[in-house]
Formats: C-alpha cells, sequence, structure tokens
C-alpha cells in the first residue's frame, strides 16, 4: 500500500468516525494501512499522528469509561499496594482466614498489576500511553490505551515485549503466590484455588487470546521483527 492509498484509507477511516452508528475500522481498511506503515520509516513519521488520532477517536467510540493515564495508573497502583496488603495481613490471620484473604489478595493483583505490566515494559521502551479504559460490561478488565505515534516509533521487538509483559505477569501471578501460601500455612483449599486460578489462565490464553488478545498481537509484531521491522 502506497502513501496515496493510505491517505485515502484514513481519510474513509475518519469519515466513518464522524459518522452515527457502528463503528467497524477494519472495514474501512484502517488496519491494513497501519500494518504497511509499520514497514516504512518514512510512512511512519508522516502518518503516525493522524493514525493516532483516529485510533484515540475510536477508543472513545467503544469504551465503555476510560481516565486520563495519570489517574488510571494511580489507581491502579492503589489497588495494587492494597492487594499486595490484604496478602501481608493474611501472615497474621488464622485458618481459613488467611486463606480467604491469600486469595482475594490474589485478585486484586490479578485487575491491577495487568495493565500496570504492560505500561512499565512499554515505557521503558519509549511507548506513551494515554488513558485507561473498561471496554465493556462483559469486559471489565482495565486496559491501558497505547499512543499509537510511539507505538509505530519504536521497534517491532519492543512492541511485541510490551504485549506479552501483561500476560507474562497475569500468568505467573498465581504461581509466584503458591509461596506466600506456604509461608503463611495456608489451607489446601487456597493452594488448590490459586493452582486453578493459573492453569485457567493458562488454558484461556491458548484457547482464545493467541487469536484475539495479547498473544495475538505479540506474535504480529514478532513476525515483524523477524522480518526486521
Amino acid at each position: 500500500m502506497d502513501a496515496t492509498r493510505i491517505q485515502e484509507t484514513l481519510a474513509a477511516s475518519e469519515s466513518a468516525l464522524a459518522s452515527p452508528g457502528d463503528l467497524d475500522l477494519a472495514a474501512t481498511g484502517f488496519w491494513t494501512a497501519v500494518a504497511a506503515v509499520k514497514r516504512d520509516p518514512e510512512l511512519r513519521e508522516e502518518f503516525g499522528a493522524r493514525i493516532a488520532r483516529i485510533d484515540d477517536a475510536s477508543l472513545q467510540r467503544w469504551a465503555l469509561t476510560r481516565v486520563p493515564v495519570r489517574v488510571g495508573t494511580g489507581i491502579m497502583a492503589f489497588g495494587t499496594a492494597v492487594g499486595l496488603g490484604v496478602i501481608a495481613v493474611a501472615y497474621a490471620a488464622e485458618d481459613p482466614w488467611n486463606g480467604l484473604l491469600l486469595v482475594g489478595g490474589t485478585g486484586m493483583l490479578l485487575v491491577t498489576t495487568h495493565g500496570l505490566a504492560h505500561l512499565a515494559v512499554g515505557a521503558m521502551s519509549g511507548i506513551r500511553f494515554t488513558h485507561w479504559f473498561i471496554g465493556s460490561v462483559w469486559r471489565p478488565q482495565p486496559g491501558v490505551k497505547v499512543d499509537y505515534e510511539s507505538y509505530l516509533a519504536v521497534s517491532a521487538s519492543r512492541r511485541a515485549r510490551m504485549h506479552a509483559s501483561g500476560a507474562i505477569v497475569t500468568k505467573s501471578l498465581p504461581f509466584l503466590l503458591l509461596g506466600a501460601a506456604w509461608g503463611m500455612h495456608a489451607p489446601a483449599w487456597a493452594w488448590w484455588v490459586l493452582i486453578g486460578i493459573g492453569v485457567a489462565s493458562v488454558i484461556t490464553d491458548v484457547l482464545w487470546s493467541v487469536g484475539a488478545s495479547d498473544w495475538k498481537r505479540y506474535r504480529r509484531e514478532k513476525r515483524l521483527a523477524d522480518a526486521g521491522f
């Protein structure tokens, strides 16, 4: 796709955004244009800011709610601190309360640390972020939105690492907290809950995420990195 065709495609995407009704950026060829831009530094320089504006406007159309990145990061960091605090309290609690607190704290950390991992690894890679958001009632997991201009400006390998980071943290956390379960002498059922959460997360990744979420994006960017982009 050359610059003229990309220009036309982005214009069609902007027109779709300005129109009422359901939005399908893919139908305008937007993501095909983005894929072409990723492969050419000159195209990234020419179209990166415009692509970022379209991507951000799209988020405004479909996200259930969003907050500025600093506000959302503060909320997620506070939630992480609370989750760690709950697990710390569990060390002084008796059975079954230590197990309940451990599982509850783990749940809090699973909600908050996924996006924070994306944010931390992305920031170290030169990727900026604009908002935290919740996509829908049916997918209440908070997400963090990249600034697409900065996303396009870094190498594909860095983009791939950013996408993988959240999934790695989410899958590792329940197994890492088995150490806490051992240290606080948590009841056996709490161990099994942690193992079950971890195994279910891995199965979910294998059956869904590789085709629709973080691992899909990781594989997409990894292919570009392997091709030298």
